[in-house]
């Protein structure tokens, strides 16, 4: 815990402005201040660094990393949490407040540079969207350390054998890890799950070359259509491929026709989008 920094009284500020949590947008707000010196700690946040914060709702966290970065740059979709902000941040020049939904703004427009840091408690809804958003849309953060629901955190981290396709857009671009637990009780309100801090270390390129990715996620999109099928009958209907073609390709690969699309590993998409790339 920064020894700078005094708790909030999330409770009492809420009051004070004649605000309550939105449960629509998420808003589950972190009390703990050793959490929150971990969750920032955990980025390892130096005064060359630019932080993006999406929903620093009352500023809690975004304290934190105002006193461990150069620059932090927060996006607030509730308009009614600004002045709160103004309030809480006024200590902290190098904090720029931007309202606005994180998934409707041009990143590149926001933080010109790639190399940035993501730190932040998100809300759960946005978890998917965010993270494609942050990896597929302008320049690319350095390392993305977000508080998200722990369940969903664990199928990021998932090994091959037990691959979503949430876990292949991940690990395609970074190495991810959960770093620490967070109880539902060390939040304002408690939301109905534990949550974990998900690390995401960014490769300098993506594993997959950037001008081949599309094809990729199309490949992977239509092997996780129909869950339940094997590979042969997913490929079939996603590609619009005759069974026996989806059959030939996968064999190509390496891959039995009659597995599913959650046991292959990355390296086993990478090979089916080549012997792909040669059928084309």
């Amino acid at each position: 815990m920064n020894a700078t920094l005094p708790p909030l009284d999330v409770p009492a500020l809420l009051r004070q402005h004649g605000l309550k949590p939105a449960k629509g947008l998420g808003q589950n707000y972190l009390l703990d201040e050793s959490i929150l010196g971990k969750i920032a700690a955990t980025a390892g946040l130096g005064p060359e660094d630019t932080v993006l914060e999406v929903g620093p709702g009352l500023g809690s966290l975004t304290r934190h990393l105002a006193a461990a970065a150069g620059r932090v740059i927060a996006v607030e979709l509730d308009r009614r949490l600004l002045p709160v902000l103004a309030a809480v941040l006024a200590p902290h020049p190098n904090v720029r407040v931007v309202q606005g939904d994180i998934l409707k703004l041009d990143l590149a427009a926001l933080i010109p540079a790639p190399g940035y840091q993501v730190v932040a408690n998100i809300p759960y809804y946005i978890t998917s969207a965010l993270i494609r958003h942050l990896l597929e849309d302008g320049p690319r953060p350095a390392q993305i350390v977000l508080t998200i629901q722990s369940e969903v955190a664990e199928r990021i981290c998932a090994p091959a054998g037990e691959m979503s396709l949430l876990a292949l857009g991940v690990q395609v671009y970074g190495r991810p890890q959960i770093t620490a637990r967070i109880p539902a009780g060390a939040f304002y309100p408690p939301p109905r799950v534990d949550s974990a801090v998900l690390k995401i270390a960014l490769f300098p390129e993506p594993l997959i070359p950037v001008e081949r990715i599309e094809r990729f996620f199309q490949l992977c999109k239509a092997g996780f259509s129909q869950k339940r099928k094997t590979l042969r009958n997913s490929l079939s209907a996603g590609l619009r491929l005759p069974p026996d073609a989806a059959a030939q390709l996968l064999r190509a690969a390496g891959i039995d026709p009659q597995r599913r699309a959650e046991t292959l590993s990355l390296a086993e998409w990478a090979q089916l989008l080549d012997v792909d790339a040669r059928r084309a």
